[in-house]
């Protein structure tokens, strides 16, 4: 199964010098509570625009890792990884983001189909996220407008091979 993990580059610098990341974690994915949400039945019907959901959720979740990582990039960060079905377990609390689960494998660099990261013209608008985003969690909408600026980013694409020298410029 595909799983989108919130990351940022302190985790990315990890698993390119370790080669995994240990579970358990916490990811996004295309779940029955994910396709309820967007009102989508038919299951292979509109699956792109699911994942683009269940990444969109981990570059949020990304923001909350910011906010107790001060030494990453202040630029949002996701791993696209493809794990065992049977290591993947919905999150099915009202309280928790659709397409929410536990993936209790490790992540290791060869299950990586890819990764994505802001680039350097979003670091401030994310830097300012950051300081913000658990007020927004709380209903803040002033501080949601700061969020959506950040999210108003298009976080660029990159395959496993290039992780390591996107960090070394970094």
């Amino acid at each position: 199964m595909r799983v989108y993990l919130p990351a940022t580059t302190t985790v990315l610098r990890r698993l390119v010098d370790e080669g995994q990341l240990a579970g358990p974690h916490t990811a996004f994915a295309v779940t029955p509570q994910l396709r309820r949400f967007y009102a989508v039945s038919d299951a292979d019907a509109d699956t792109e625009e699911l994942e683009y959901a269940a990444l969109l959720a981990a570059a949020r979740a990304s923001l909350r890792l910011l906010d107790v990582d001060p030494t990453a990039a202040r630029r949002r960060a996701v791993v696209a990884a493809d794990v065992p079905d049977d290591s993947v377990t919905p999150m099915e609390d009202p309280q928790v983001e659709p397409g929410a689960v536990r993936v209790t494998a490790d992540i290791r660099m060869r299950d990586v189909a890819s990764a994505h990261l802001d680039e350097a013209g979003a670091e401030d608008d994310v830097r300012a996220a950051t300081a913000v985003v658990l007020e927004a969690d709380l209903g803040s909408e002033d501080s949601q407008f700061v969020v959506d600026q950040a999210e108003g980013h298009e976080l660029a694409w990159y395959a496993t091979q290039e992780i390591g020298a996107l960090l070394d410029l970094l």
